[in-house]
């Protein structure tokens, strides 16, 4: 039996998540037959995945009823036949709630699956010399082999009705020692890694990731960006996600020698290995960027604004998003004036209104503050949701104000007069000190975050509530 001609390219959907069948267009004359088995444009659009093949397997088969099977693999795999026939068959044997779930098919030359990483895949020979072939997004590894999950073709739960039945097909002992559905560990999912899991945002990102199996975090002491060989640091294949939470904040002291140095390092050194690996392993890459990417010149900044960095700590900024761009699959936050655990304006100016001192504070910078709890619930939001890719810019809501209107704002719910502000220029404030220019305009255009789903609390309650909870002198 040949294959069926003429099918138009399309996809349908399985009962298990992610695993989608595919009818291929054949071009057959009394030559034989010709087909695009995998034609990355046309199968993208037709509903697949951009898997990123990097293999290509073919599994010869002497006789029909060759049965191999079940192994869900730590990667996605595109399966198809290039001569003969197969009854496939897939289990779902990843944790979840689809854990278990079966869908068989069989496939000709004009027929083709998408099987994504822990769904169990088994095919029995329907022919005589029937050539079984699949591309493949991973190239195996030792490091990989706790990531392999087995059933046993004969599973009673799954109940897989081959059309030869397994007394009378041929079969590897290995498939006959596969455990059965009770006794399999199911695959987790990939994991989440929050690099510079130490700092302001870090701590945020713990807080609200906190006890969950699939997050890892690492400082600088458990991973060194800038100390090489960040390519064999992790068996990357496990992750699904890198946040980088990690960055160079050290505006003023960017400006000397060693301060240059070091944002270079931390900001586009360090950037650049993690876009590297990012990329090698389809890993989505999450990069924390800032206001300090743009001069300042206009009232409202929007995600696609050309970069018009004033200084170092900016530059190493842009550059930084420029690298993570290039990664497929990425998400750059842009946010402006943060505050979380640690040193910060907000905590300084309570401080200092506890201390009865009245401050000379900025009034001619104009932006949005942005607390890290709200950067760490965007990040899951985006992730979580599936967002497009991109730049999206994040910061808490509400109407623009300068430094020198927080502060006031800070004094007053600390019980100071907000008269005890004096508002002065950044070139009065600056003058005679080494000092960083400064983008005098920093609000952020929010449009593209909230038509995400996305609702930034406003400043004022993070205000409040953070202002609140400090304790007292």
């Amino acid at each position: 039996m040949g294959p069926t001609f003429s099918k138009p390219l399309g996809s349908r959907e399985t009962p298990i998540p992610g695993v989608v069948l595919f009818d291929l267009p054949v071009h057959g004359d009394n030559r034989g037959w010709f087909k695009e088995n995998w034609q990355r444009a046309k199968m993208t659009a037709a509903g697949l995945a951009d898997f990123g093949p990097v293999q290509n397997n073919i599994s010869f088969n002497e006789t029909a009823g060759t049965t191999r099977g079940i192994h869900a693999e730590p990667w996605d795999k595109f399966i198809s036949v290039a001569t003969g026939r197969v009854f496939g068959a897939w289990v779902d044997l990843r944790e979840g709630p689809s854990f278990g779930a079966v869908f068989t098919a069989e496939l000709d030359p004009s027929t083709a699956i998408f099987i994504p990483r822990g769904v169990g895949n088994a095919f029995q020979t329907l022919e005589d010399g029937t050539a079984y072939t699949y591309l493949v997004n991973d190239h195996w590894s030792a490091d990989a082999q706790d990531q392999y999950v087995f059933l046993n073709l004969a599973d009673e739960t799954s109940a897989i009705d081959w059309p030869i039945p397994l007394a009378d097909a041929e079969l590897s002992d290995k498939d006959r020692q596969h455990p059965r559905l009770a006794e399999v560990t199911p695959l987790a999912p990939r994991r989440t890694l929050v690099v510079g899991a130490d700092g302001q945002l870090g701590r945020a990102l713990r807080a609200a990731l906190a006890g969950h199996p699939s997050v890892e975090f690492a400082g600088r002491a458990e991973l060194d960006l800038l100390g090489g060989g960040l390519d064999d640091a992790r068996p990357w294949t496990a992750y699904d996600t890198i946040i980088n939470a990690a960055a160079y904040t050290a505006v003023d002291t960017a400006e000397s020698p060693e301060g240059r140095a070091a944002a270079w390092a931390v900001n586009v050194s360090g950037v650049a290995a993690l876009a590297r690996v990012a990329t090698a392993h389809r890993i989505t890459l999450v990069h924390v960027s800032s206001d300090y990417v743009f001069d300042g010149s206009r009232d409202v900044h929007g995600e696609d604004e050309a970069f018009t960095p004033l200084g170092v700590y900016g530059q190493t900024k842009a550059a930084g998003d420029a690298i993570v761009a290039t990664v497929p699959r990425h998400y750059i936050l842009r946010t402006s004036w943060v505050i979380g655990e640690g040193g910060n304006f907000v905590r300084t100016m309570a401080s200092l209104a506890g201390r009865g001192i009245s401050p000379s504070v900025v009034d001619d910078q104009v932006g949005r503050l942005t607390f890290t709890e709200d950067i760490a619930g965007a990040i899951l939001h985006l992730v979580g949701t599936g967002a497009p890719y991109g730049t999206y810019n994040v910061t808490n809501d509400g109407a623009p104000q300068s430094w020198a209107e927080i502060a006031a704002d800070v004094f007053d719910l600390v019980g100071r007069e907000r008269g005890d502000v004096t508002g002065v220029s950044t070139e009065e404030y600056f003058a005679g000190k080494a000092a960083a220019p400064r983008p005098l305009r920093s609000t952020l255009d929010l449009a593209k975050i909230k038509a995400t789903g996305f609702a930034p609390a406003p400043a004022s309650e993070r205000l409040s509530a953070y202002v609140h909870a400090l304790p007292r002198a």
